[in-house]
């Protein structure tokens, strides 16, 4: 009888289902999106109901796809983060909509936390910051603003999770309230360091201990299901994990020194920094990696307002190229970036610069500056974001980066591989793996269900791309960096001398 692994997406948009055979070949996907919810200006929301049916049906249109009857089936699990569900242990009902990480609702608490002072203790217990970005602020917005909630919340009736917890306990028929320790710690709730829900931290926001879920390593079985009678009898679901938490294992990154880009619209910087959880860099948070074999691995991660989305700009509101896949050959028509630097503030900078008013600018143009100069500015900016990040993180973790695991549309890109492999000095890697998210949450499930035994083991089924490694344009590359380090000072230099004279 074969083996199958259902890995569940659960993302912002949409609830994807893969099938993946025993040795990590997809099979089969499906995708069902779901509504977007805008009730106030700078509100969002998710029906968390919604996205358990929708769950049920993915995993029913990807077990029907498979022509075989004699099956036998796991589920794993990788969601959206930070996105919070309150709900009735009682009734099985949310008390309302999910509040979605995107949503703005927790901003005044976030800021009377900070002038209460409590950024230093959230920072140390959680490696995060204050921000409602994250669950915490959320939950307690609820609870202070649904009618009934914080009464039923204090008798001990309510519980909270994020989207994965919330399956996991509809799938299992409200049995099992768990989470992972990657979920667990982007709530602004839990502490990094003992793995457990912080008294303090809950006690700061309001949050009855009664509510929290269970936390369990990345590689734990979460219990059984029949999802609904998709399946004929109850499957484990084994591994669960956040989104980019489920791109670096798939990545496969399992070693101190080991990163991973996920280059989109923005772009998400992740690196392993071993078992012990450093205090980030300015801008940036720590996080428990993932949980696997009894090891607990930590990470830095940052991320980039504008990669991709530059790439967007200079096509649909520049002109200068007629889709993204020219402007590669028309970068490379140059010999190098003729002095102009592209620097694409157009929602500020992020870390390591952290100005939130400066705006976007080329800089360093001539006469003989023609479109192909600023394209490949353009290019470059991408790397000397990701640059300035990689290189912050592994300085404060005062660690080597070893290899750079990439994916995503602009990865495509050789030029932007090769320059982002000369500007590190390391090798840059192309994954094959077409989701790398939900990879890393059958990689889970395979340690969950003793598959492999070892790291090693699962990194040799990784298939990649040959790697990208620092050619003979690392000095230039280098000195290129340093003329956007100045560009880069230079302008915050001068946005601060305008705000001044204003």
């Amino acid at each position: 009888m074969s083996s199958y692994v259902i890995s569940v997406d659960q993302s912002t948009s949409a609830t994807k289902a893969l099938l993946f055979s025993e040795d990590g070949k997809l099979l089969h996907s499906s995708s069902v999106a779901h509504k977007q919810y805008y009730p106030a200006e700078g509100w969002v929301e998710h029906d968390a109901e919604e996205i358990y049916r929708n769950t049920i049906e993915a995993i029913r249109i990807v077990k029907d796809a498979l022509a075989e009857t004699d099956a036998s089936f796991s589920l794993a699990l990788t969601n959206q983060r930070e996105t919070v569900v309150v709900w009735d242990r009682r009734t099985g009902k949310p008390v309302c909509n999910a509040v979605v990480w995107q949503c703005m609702r927790g901003r005044e608490i976030c800021e009377r936390l900070k002038a209460e002072g409590f950024s230093v203790l959230v920072q140390e217990r959680s490696g995060l910051m204050i921000d409602p970005y994250f669950s915490g602020s959320g939950i307690k917005w609820i609870l202070d603003n649904v009618n009934g909630a914080r009464e039923d919340a204090e008798a001990g009736h309510l519980l909270f999770g994020t989207i994965d917890c919330w399956l996991i306990w509809k799938l299992t028929g409200g049995k099992v309230h768990a989470t992972d320790y990657t979920n667990a710690s982007r709530t602004m709730l839990f502490n990094v360091h003992t793995l457990a829900w912080d008294k303090d931290l809950m006690s700061m926001l309001d949050v009855p201990e009664s509510m929290a879920p269970q936390a369990l390593p990345s590689d734990a079985v979460f219990g059984t299901t029949d999802a609904e009678g998709v399946f004929g009898e109850p499957v484990q679901i084994a591994g669960v994990l956040g989104d980019s938490h489920g791109a670096l294992a798939g990545q496969m990154c399992f070693g101190e020194g080991q990163g991973k880009v996920t280059y989109g619209t923005g772009s998400s910087v992740m690196v392993n920094i071993g078992e012990n959880a450093a205090k980030a860099p300015a801008g940036m948070v720590t996080s428990v990696g993932f949980a696997a074999l009894g090891k607990i691995f930590y990470a830095f991660e940052g991320n980039i307002h504008c990669t991709g989305a530059t790439i967007a700009w200079l096509e649909r509101e520049l002109k200068l190229i007629n889709s993204a896949s020219e402007i590669e050959e028309l970068a490379t028509s140059v010999p190098d970036n003729g002095g102009v630097y592209f620097i694409p503030a157009f929602a500020g900078l992020g870390a390591p610069w952290w100005n939130s008013a400066v705006r976007a600018r080329i800089v360093g143009m001539t006469l003989g500056t023609g479109k192909a100069h600023v394209c490949r500015a353009a290019l470059e900016s991408i790397g000397y974001q990701v640059t300035d990040l990689v290189e912050a993180m592994t300085s404060e973790a005062g660690i080597s980066l070893k290899e750079l695991r990439v994916d995503g549309g602009p990865t495509r890109n050789s030029f932007l591989m090769q320059f982002q492999s000369d500007l590190l000095g390391v090798p840059v890697v192309r994954s094959e793996a077409e989701d790398a998210s939900a990879f890393g949450a059958f990689v889970m499930n395979g340690f969950a269900r003793k598959k492999w035994l070892t790291f090693d083991e699962a990194a040799a089924t990784r298939v990649c791309d040959a790697p990208m490694v620092p050619g003979d344009g690392r000095n230039s590359a280098r000195m290129a960096y340093a003329g956007w380090r100045e560009a880069a000072k230079a302008l915050l230099t001068s946005e601060r001398g305008l705000m001044h004279r204003s």
